[in-house]
């Protein structure tokens, strides 16, 4: 089952960088880790430096894909943001936390998402 939920996963932040190059973003990393945690996307829209969450969900079955972000995993979001932003000089940009949900074939970008 874990290899499986891997391969949902992955299939699901491909799926999520080619919808944001779609709308413009730049991609600046995938699966970027650190000591303190991951994020599955880091892009660029405009001046903002967006940190995505990726969650992907074949059905509905045990809730919305978005409220596996519980306050646990975005407090290592956002510190492990925050690393990769003082690792780059970046600490004055712009920054905000997105999360992309990808049920079957429909995707939900929630811009600010936290």
């Amino acid at each position: 089952m874990k290899e499986k939920n891997k391969v949902v996963g992955t299939s699901g932040e491909i799926i999520a960088s080619q919808y944001l190059k779609k709308k413009k973003y730049k991609i600046l990393l995938v699966n970027y880790k650190n000591k303190i945690g991951e994020i599955d996307i880091i892009a660029k829209q405009g001046e903002y430096i967006v940190f995505v969450e990726v969650k992907t969900r074949e059905t509905l079955a045990f809730g919305r894909p978005c409220e596996a972000v519980n306050n646990l995993k975005q407090y290592k979001i956002r510190k492990t943001a925050t690393k990769y932003l003082k690792e780059n000089k970046m600490m004055d940009c712009p920054c905000r936390f997105d999360c992309i949900e990808i049920i079957g074939d429909n995707i939900n970008h929630i811009e600010n998402a936290f």
